[in-house]
């Protein structure tokens, strides 16, 4: 994962794939002189779920050519809302164990409001516009999940 100065902003970053995320990547892709802060938020796998316990692992499963240009879509809006140094927005699908982190987005710009409000921004709407589900396992069982609602 890789950015480079564009006109003195970074390009953004958006990938969905099956290699573990490496949190300080995604934060070294929105790396900027000119940043004042950078936000980080990181999805990771719980041992329960709503009205469920127990919950062993997830599977993650995207649609696979619409999901990125998907997630770059709310990358551009969050732009237009706020002004942004680097975005960067990574989803895992396979088989993610409890613990491991299944999203990864991060945000900088020159005021923490901004990097706060677009990274909350970005991580809300990617749950629930992107085109990716998620498959609980428990003992005795499995369920696909969508995740379309907001805590």
């Amino acid at each position: 994962m890789t950015s480079k100065p564009l006109h003195g902003r970074t390009v953004d970053v958006v990938e969905v794939g099956s290699d573990p995320i490496d949190p300080a990547a995604v934060v070294g892709a929105v790396a900027s002189p000119a940043a004042g802060a950078t936000v980080l938020f990181l999805g990771t796998v719980r041992d329960h779920s709503p009205g469920r316990e127990g919950v062993t692992h997830l599977e993650y499963e995207a649609y696979g050519e619409v999901v990125e240009p998907k997630i770059a879509e709310i990358v551009a809006e969050a732009r237009e809302r706020w002004p942004l140094l680097g975005v960067a927005a990574v989803h895992r699908v396979g088989e993610l164990a409890i613990g491991e982190v299944s999203v990864a987005v991060a945000v900088s710009s020159a005021h923490r409001a901004d990097a706060f409000a677009a990274a909350r921004y970005v991580i809300d709407e990617l749950k629930s516009r992107a085109p990716i589900w998620k498959k609980e396992h428990w003992p005795g069982g499995a369920e696909w999940v969508r995740e379309d609602h907001v805590h």
